[in-house]
């Protein structure tokens, strides 16, 4: 049967090539390789008015909406239902912090936190009762997750053994697991910290901005003393001693501390963690430590060059430890197509000391984006509020960018420190986040055409 490839019209996709082959990534969040007939078809459907005979490919371009019809309707994610189970619960089990890092979400010029009057450190009741609702409210999932957060989380440890203690205890009772991470600025490791969190296979962050330079330029106590030389024999205890989880660093980038190669040198060959992760700090445009176009596109430059490191040592089977490439091949591997840009307020949230439910942790504390309180529940017109306006569909801006299965629009905190709004997609990273998805789909296609099974890491990744 002949068949008028005129009816049909090409779909959108992102084409790519990697490892010698051809690729279209789709808005579902699938990727398929291209054979030479289907590249030779679609080449003469961008002219159109042409023929051709092969209906069963035909059908299954159609069927994977990569050549549509006019009565073909975009798909968007659904919304999810009122009823989402949690998964992750971050525990702010302080807002004090002994740093005084000048960029700190929580405490600098872009706060959105209103703790004055409520409690500075979570008591035990609080957290217990914490506990008792995310098992309450994750039923269907047998391992649910726990992160210890701060300020710095380590001020009030006495009660992060005591969560730990009750929470396995707890779980175990019904039969499930829990899984803990922490993250910390590292100045109050100790020996015996060390050892409780090995001993409980409690997973650890370091927040960590690279050598002294670099790290003390806005990493600093109260009296403006840089943290390096507190820290680094910390860091370097705990990678010894600390055996049963990786250890990662996450690394803040602010003007001025845009070095990615020298940092990630630095923190992974000189200091030895596992894993390095970056973000750029979330500010508005008008600070001083806000990273303009400039340093962005520098950022962008060594994030590549770091990237293509990850190529080699993943094609020859060896783990490299830049986790920006690692989270992002993650979601690529799952065919992730999201509708909203993380978990917050959704399969996650935050619980600040006073037992007030946020969002994530970047907004505990904040009176203006509270969504309950722990003892009450969730406030459902709240969340469903937050939800919609964060909800793909409600950013238009999106919804012809090719990227949008794994970025959604951006961080809900970051587009209200720039927009004022938790919904507003961020328009000032499009054209960033694009040219790096790209990066990665190119890591993807050249690792699944010439080392197909590394990628059953990210299987066993997110299994973890």
């Amino acid at each position: 049967m002949v068949i008028a490839v005129q009816d049909y019209r090409l779909g959108e996709f992102h084409s790519f090539e990697a490892g010698g082959r051809r690729f279209v990534y789709l808005p579902s969040g699938a990727v398929f390789e291209i054979d030479e007939a289907t590249q030779s078809l679609l080449d003469r459907a961008i002219d159109g008015n042409i023929l051709a005979d092969d209906e069963e490919l035909i059908g299954e371009l159609h069927h994977a909406r990569i050549l549509v019809t006019a009565d073909d309707r975009p798909e968007l994610p659904q919304k999810p239902p009122a009823d989402f189970p949690l998964q992750t619960l971050v525990l702010n089990l302080t807002n004090q912090c002994n740093l005084s890092c000048q960029y700190c979400y929580e405490f600098g010029a872009d706060k959105v936190a209103t703790p004055e009057g409520k409690p500075k450190f979570m008591d035990l009741e609080t957290a217990k009762t914490s506990v008792d609702f995310l098992l309450a409210q994750s039923q269907g999932h047998r391992g649910i997750h726990i992160t210890f957060f701060g300020g710095e989380t380590l001020m009030n440890f006495p009660l992060l053994k005591d969560v730990v203690a009750y929470a396995n205890t707890q779980a175990a009772a019904q039969g499930r697991s829990i899984d803990f991470s922490l993250t910390t600025n590292a100045t109050l490791l100790t020996p015996a910290i060390i050892q409780f969190l090995s001993d409980n296979r409690i997973g650890v962050t370091v927040s960590m901005d690279g050598p002294p330079d670099l790290h003390d330029k806005l990493r600093v106590f109260a009296n403006g003393r840089g943290s390096y030389d507190i820290i680094e024999p910390r860091v370097r205890a705990l990678l010894e001693n600390h055996r049963t989880r990786p250890i990662t660093a996450r690394v803040t980038l602010t003007s001025g501390v845009t070095d990615v190669v020298r940092i990630f040198r630095h923190l992974k060959h000189d200091l030895g963690f596992h894993e390095i992760g970056f973000a750029p700090v979330t500010t508005s445009p008008n600070q001083l430590y806000a990273i303009g176009a400039p340093g962005m596109n520098s950022v962008l430059d060594q994030f590549k060059a770091l990237a293509g490191e990850y190529l080699e040592y993943a094609l020859r089977g060896e783990l490299h430890g830049f986790s920006n490439v690692s989270d992002t091949l993650s979601e690529l591997c799952q065919g992730v197509n999201k509708s909203h840009p993380c978990g917050a307020g959704l399969g996650l949230i935050g619980v600040g000391p006073s037992g007030d439910i946020a969002p994530c942790h970047r907004f505990v504390d904040s009176d203006a984006h509270a969504l309950g309180h722990i003892s009450t529940g969730i406030d459902r017109a709240k969340q469903s509020d937050f939800l919609s306006r964060g909800h793909i569909d409600s950013k238009y801006d999106c919804h012809t960018c090719w990227a949008r299965p794994l970025c959604a629009g951006g961080c809900h905190h970051e587009a209200f420190v720039r927009y004022g709004d938790t919904g507003h997609p961020n328009l000032h990273y499009c054209d960033w986040i694009r040219d790096w998805t790209a990066t990665c789909l190119h890591i993807y296609g050249s690792i699944s055409v010439h080392n197909p099974g590394f990628l059953e890491h990210f299987v066993q990744r997110k299994a973890a």
